[in-house]
Order: structure tokens, then C-alpha cells, then sequence
């Protein structure tokens, strides 16, 4: 499976931004996979913004909650990050990723990473 994000930019405080991640390959439809966005800043770990399993159920970082929404439109094969409220700390490069929801959290797989989208909030 390969994926590939598009959607970022540049965007002032307070604006908005949608991450769109196109799952292809013969892994065949994305409904039957978990898949999450991670972001990374020069120097940090990568940190976990947002997943969704196959069933739909979704977990946000805590930095994120309330203001960004994860989607899948399965026929698509595509995943979405709706991010609202931009502040100047969600400066990252933004990758999505197939892993394992588990519980409250989810595991990216190291095998499926997208190559990211830059992400910068600034006036």
C-alpha cells in the first residue's frame, strides 16, 4: 500500500486546513484498515494527532482535541484530517500511516508511512 498526503500550506493563526491521505496499492479498499495522522518537528518524536479505525471509532492528541476532525471516505480510499483553530505550535509536517487502533491509543506501522505535508501556521 502506498500512501501520499496533500493539503497543506501555509495558513495564518485561527484558519483552517484539510489533510486528504490516498491509500493505493493491491491492498485493496482502505475501509478494512486503522489509519492515523502523526506530525514532526525538526528535533521532536513523531507525535500522534489523530486515528481511526476501521469501525470509525477515533482518537485525538490531546493538543488537537476540539479542533481537529478525523474522516475516511472509504470509496475514495481516502483519509482526511480537518484541522480548525490553527495556532502557531501545529507547525509540523503532517504523515498518515496504516497501523493498529487499540483502545484509547493507536500504533503506527512502520512499513506504511506516507512522505508527509508541510504544515505552517504564521501571519
Amino acid at each position: 500500500v502506498q500512501l501520499v498526503e496533500s493539503g497543506g500550506g501555509l495558513v495564518q493563526p485561527g484558519g483552517s486546513l484539510r489533510l486528504s491521505c490516498i491509500a493505493s496499492g493491491s491492498a485493496g479498499n482502505i475501509m478494512q484498515f486503522d489509519m492515523g495522522w502523526h506530525r514532526q518537528v525538526p528535533g521532536k518524536q513523531r507525535e500522534l494527532v489523530a486515528a481511526i479505525s476501521s469501525g470509525g471509532a477515533t482518537v485525538y492528541g490531546n493538543a488537537v482535541k476540539g479542533r481537529f476532525t478525523v474522516s475516511k471516505h472509504n470509496a475514495k480510499n481516502t483519509m482526511y484530517l480537518h484541522m480548525d483553530a490553527l495556532k502557531p505550535e501545529d507547525t509540523a509536517v503532517y504523515y498518515c500511516s496504516l497501523g493498529t487502533f487499540a483502545e484509547d491509543t493507536y500504533y503506527a506501522n512502520n512499513a506504511y508511512w506516507g512522505q508527509g505535508t508541510q504544515v505552517t501556521v504564521s501571519s
